[in-house]
């Protein structure tokens, strides 16, 4: 079916940053929204960005102004550029992506910004 490969994550001091990649293999309908989701322990999951097909984008308010999504259509590909990290952003990222009826995840990839 679909897989989703994530891969960028690693630890970094606050204030540095860190460009994920997630790169997607399988039937994919060409219009669909891929986004980056996080779950740090004993949080709940929640979304950081999410990008359309078209180009439009949505962030939490808590990463705005300092994290960039973006994705390359004809590889099927989406990137999180991540700035001015801090400590609160430590968590296992998750890949998404979801077309029609379906909603594909990533294993996810750890991020770990130390104080």
């Amino acid at each position: 079916q679909v897989q989703l490969v994530e891969s960028g994550g690693g630890l970094v001091q606050a204030g540095g940053s860190l460009r994920l990649s997630c790169a997607a293999s399988g039937k994919i309908f060409s219009m669909n929204v891929m986004g980056w989701y996080r779950q740090a322990p004993g949080k709940q999951r929640e979304l950081v960005a999410s990008i359309s097909s078209g180009g439009s984008t949505n962030y939490a308010d808590s990463v705005k102004g300092r994290f960039t999504i973006s994705r390359d259509n004809a590889k099927i590909t989406v990137y999180l550029q991540m700035n001015s990290l801090k400590p609160e952003d430590t968590a296992v990222y998750y890949c998404n992506v979801r077309y029609l009826m379906y909603d594909y995840w990533g294993q996810g990839t750890q991020v770990t910004v130390s104080s």
